[in-house]
This record gives structure tokens, C-alpha cells and sequence, in this order.
């Protein structure tokens, strides 16, 4: 087989090693601390509810991610650069970015005894194709245009057309391994880290030391505990009482009482989270486009990050790219706050005196006192919104994408691709105003397998500005990631995908004695 690029265990493990000892160590003038074997932590994350899961496919939140890396690895894994580096794959080459081709690591078991063997990785794969598994990632998946093994211990990928980020995609926690025929999540049977004793939707879910995981030496926990917490007071309460270990999602007003503890930290990661406000473009009044001009021109942008986040974020332009994106569109004028023109705007719409609820809760980090910003700005031009504080519990499921105005919170992805297809494609189960461009969708293809990297982020820029100018969505800013965590914890650090060591922190950490 003529391979135009391969990655090797050599290769990808060596990175792996460099990026993590960068990342753990403020200089090269010492050495890495030694690991130490032992002991139990409990973290708390954002939420818990009835809909928790053991299943990869139906992850949604950052409490199911924590749990899902905590039990299952997956073919290939992030580094702090959100780099891809080799997982239950030990050798990964591609032709042309279209036929990609897997070998797995000899010795594997999933915790049930099983070997791991191809025939796994092509279930695991294939089932997100499956309309009634409703998998979150099935936009992605509809990529694989073919999953066969070629060996008990090879499998190949072939895709639609190319896609140059395919291992990248794979570190996904959607794409994580589960024996053949999987059916029942209960019992949580993978080759991760550690084994599931005990799952409670809504309450917690309790994991011990996998003795036979595939990484030498790891974990050094025994026990690992995850609950949720959604509350963001009572997470810091629960931290500084020696109730949890780790928390995430702190609130920047936190920040200060947690240092000064003497006994804690926080961890500030810059990433590609974001609030958004979502005006869905299939209802009224906010598929009214200049009813959404005039809101977007109505985010403060430098307040919000000042007053409510503390500094702690940098200023978005409502599209979902972060400054520091290799394909950002530096070349799109920033979007200022302007009372004026939007009520030029409204005016002209006919919609100057309308009243309007608009839904935020806890669940969407900020949002409630955005709401509240937000109505202020738009009363002292005459439109009447009308804050609707929905609790944490129920807000996904119930208001999420249901009203013409509301608020969420979408975690950073790791690439472009990832990005625009499960949030922006017209057809994205996660398009959360219901926005399609027929153009935006072309590019989203064509950039894929465009192998010219200038071409590429011309095609990526151009998606920027369609979001920008046409999508029904007001992101005001990137907000900093910010954990708090007992200093006894070792070894915790930033892979930026999401808080809690991007839901990796069960095999990454110690607790020092």
C-alpha cells in the first residue's frame, strides 16, 4: 500500500510524552514529579440527570464526557495541542486522505476479559450510521462511506471524499471503543482506565483501577467518583469542604475565594467555549433578519467579558472561530455595540415595540446575567424582553432550540470541520437556529479534502463570514475554561476541548499523600 502519511507509536507517543511534560512543567529546570500510586478522589461537574449515560453515541454533556473517558479509549487520543496521538492505535497510515487504515495494539482486554480485536472497532464505528442509536455524531459519521476489518487486528476507513482531520475526529468521546454488539450500556464495558462499580443516573457513578489497562503504570488512582453538581456555589462550597476534589465550570467571581483558600488552585485555560444567543430562524420575530442584527449589535461584548467573566475570555464576532484558530478569518470587521443602529433596525422591521421572552438558566454558563444585560440594552431603545431564569435540570431537554430566543453553551471542538458540521451544516442535530446555507454546506465538503492549506483557510474564512452575516446566533466571547482542584491533585493540567483536563483527568492524575 503507498501511504501518503503514517503515524507511528513511536512517533505519536514521543509527542505525546514532549507535550505532556511542556504542559506540567512552568520551565525545564526540574524534573516531572514522580506518580504516586493510590487513593480516591470525587469530582463534581456541571450536571447530572435521569438522562446520564454509559453510551458514547448519546453523550451531551461535560458529566457524560468525564464518565465515557473514564471507562473507554478510543483509536486515537488529544494532547495539549489537541494534537492526534496514537490510542488502541498503534500505526494509522491513509491514501489520500480518502482510505484510512488502523492497526490496533496486540494485548488489549476490555474489562469484561475480551480481547479487543477489529471486529470491535468497525461495531463501534458503524453503529453511529444506525438512524435508531440517534448518535450525536451521526453528521460526522455520514463521512464513512465504508468500516470493514481487513485483519483481526487492522481495520480501514473509507471515506466520502477526504478528510485530512480523520484522526483528529476519532479522539472524539462519541468515537470511544465498545466490544462487538453492544446493545446494553449498563455495565460500561471498555478498555479504559478504570472499571464501572457503580452507575446512578442523576446521582453518581463510581469507577476502580483498571489492573490491565493498555498505558503502563496507569492510572494511579484506585477510585475515581463523578457527580453532579449543578449549582456552581454549592461546587465551590463542595470544593473547599474537602467534599470534592475537582470541579469545573467556575463562575470568575470564584476565583479569588478559591486561591486564597491556601489549600486549592485554579486552572484557566483559554478555549473555544462560548454562550450564545439563539434566535431561531424558524420562528417570529427572530427570523426577522434584522431583528437579529439589531440583538447582536446589542451585546456589549467588552462589558461582558469585564463585569461578568472577570477578564477571563477574549472577545468573539459572532462566529464560532477563536483568534487563535489556525483558520481564522482575521479579515472580518468586528461587530461593536451600537443602540442606535439597532434600533434603526428594529424600527424598520416593524418590530421596535415588541414583547419578547427570552430563556436562560445556569446550565448555560453566563447566560442569565447576559439575559439581564442584554434586556437592559434592549429597554433603553424600546424592545421589551422579558428574562425567563429556567433551572439547570431539565433546561437542555426542555428549552434548549424550543423558543425563539434563548441562550446555550457549546464546548470547543477541535477542528473547523468538527465545528461547522455538528453545529452549523443545515441538517446538524446541534444547528441551533436553524439556519441553512446552501453555500455554507458546499464549502463545508470541499474544504475537507482540499489539500492546499491557503485554499483551505480562504474556504474556512468564507464560512466565517456566512455565520457571521447570516446565521441566527450572537457569540460575544470565548470564555477562559476555569477548574478548581485540591493542590494535593498531581498531575492536572490543560488539554482545551473542555474542563476537567478535557474530561481526561481519571487516567492523568495522582493524589499526593
Amino acid at each position: 500500500m503507498t501511504s501518503s502519511s503514517r503515524i507511528s507509536r513511536r512517533d505519536a507517543l514521543g509527542g505525546l510524552i514532549a507535550a505532556s511534560v511542556a504542559c506540567a512543567l512552568p520551565g525545564h529546570a526540574q524534573a516531572p514529579p514522580v506518580p504516586r500510586r493510590g487513593g480516591r478522589i470525587r469530582v463534581a461537574s456541571v450536571s447530572s440527570s435521569n438522562a446520564d449515560t454509559l453510551d458514547p453515541a448519546k453523550a451531551a454533556l461535560s458529566t457524560d464526557y468525564a464518565r465515557l473517558y473514564t471507562l473507554y479509549s478510543g483509536l486515537t487520543q488529544y494532547d495539549p495541542q489537541l494534537r492526534p496521538q496514537l490510542g488502541l492505535a498503534e500505526e494509522i497510515s491513509d491514501e489520500k486522505r480518502t482510505v484510512w487504515t488502523f492497526r490496533l495494539r496486540k494485548g488489549v482486554r476490555f474489562h469484561d476479559g475480551k480481547p479487543l480485536v477489529a471486529a470491535d472497532v468497525v461495531w463501534s464505528l458503524q453503529r453511529h450510521l444506525d438512524p435508531a442509536v440517534a448518535s450525536k455524531v451521526k453528521t460526522i459519521a455520514e463521512q464513512f462511506a465504508g468500516i470493514r476489518a481487513i485483519g483481526p487486528q487492522q481495520v480501514q476507513i473509507r471515506l466520502a471524499g477526504p478528510n485530512a482531520d480523520l484522526p483528529t475526529l476519532l479522539c472524539d468521546p462519541h468515537f470511544l471503543v465498545v466490544p462487538e454488539g453492544t446493545t446494553d450500556f449498563r455495565r460500561g464495558i471498555g478498555t479504559g482506565p478504570f472499571r464501572l462499580r457503580e452507575f446512578t443516573p442523576g446521582v453518581r457513578t463510581i469507577a476502580t483501577r483498571n489492573p490491565e489497562y493498555w498505558k503502563n503504570g496507569r492510572p494511579y488512582l484506585d477510585e475515581v467518583e463523578i457527580i453532579g453538581i449543578p449549582d456552581e456555589s454549592a461546587r465551590v462550597n463542595a470544593l473547599l469542604s474537602g467534599d470534592v476534589h475537582i470541579i469545573n465550570a467556575l463562575d470568575p467571581r470564584s476565583t479569588r475565594r478559591i486561591e486564597a483558600s491556601g489549600t486549592h488552585a485554579v486552572l484557566p485555560v483559554p478555549s473555544g467555549l462560548y454562550t450564545d444567543l439563539i434566535m431561531r430562524q424558524d420562528m417570529a420575530p427572530t427570523k426577522n433578519a434584522d431583528f437579529r442584527r439589531a440583538l447582536q449589535l446589542l451585546l456589549d461584548r467588552e462589558l461582558i467579558k469585564r463585569a461578568l467573566f472577570r477578564g477571563f475570555g477574549t472577545v468573539a464576532n459572532d462566529q464560532p472561530l477563536p483568534p487563535w484558530h489556525e483558520y481564522y478569518n482575521a479579515n472580518l470587521p468586528q461587530r461593536a455595540y451600537d443602540r442606535e443602529q439597532a434600533r434603526f433596525l428594529l424600527k424598520r422591521a416593524g418590530l421596535l415595540d415588541v414583547r419578547l421572552p427570552v430563556y436562560a438558566s445556569p446550565a448555560a454558563e453566563g447566560s442569565v446575567d447576559m439575559a439581564s444585560m442584554l434586556q437592559e440594552a434592549a429597554g433603553g431603545i424600546g424592545l421589551h424582553l422579558a428574562v425567563n431564569r429556567v433551572p439547570a435540570d431539565g433546561y437542555w431537554s426542555n428549552h434548549w432550540m424550543r423558543h425563539p430566543l434563548g441562550y446555550g453553551n457549546n464546548n470547543p471542538r477541535p477542528t473547523a470541520d468538527m465545528l461547522f458540521t455538528q453545529l452549523f451544516r443545515s441538517d446538524a442535530p446541534w444547528n441551533v437556529s436553524g439556519w441553512k446555507n446552501e453555500r455554507f454546506d458546499q464549502l463545508l465538503v470541499q474544504a475537507r479534502g482540499e489539500a492546499n492549506e491557503a485554499l483551505r483557510k480562504e474556504m474556512y474564512g468564507e464560512m466565517q463570514v456566512l455565520v457571521h452575516e447570516h446565521c441566527g446566533v450572537g457569540i460575544p466571547l470565548f470564555i477562559n475554561l476555569l477548574d478548581g482542584y485540591d493542590r494535593r491533585i498531581k498531575g492536572y493540567g490543560a488539554i482545551p476541548t473542555g474542563g476537567l483536563m478535557g474530561y481526561q483527568f481519571a487516567e492523568n492524575v495522582w493524589l499526593e499523600g
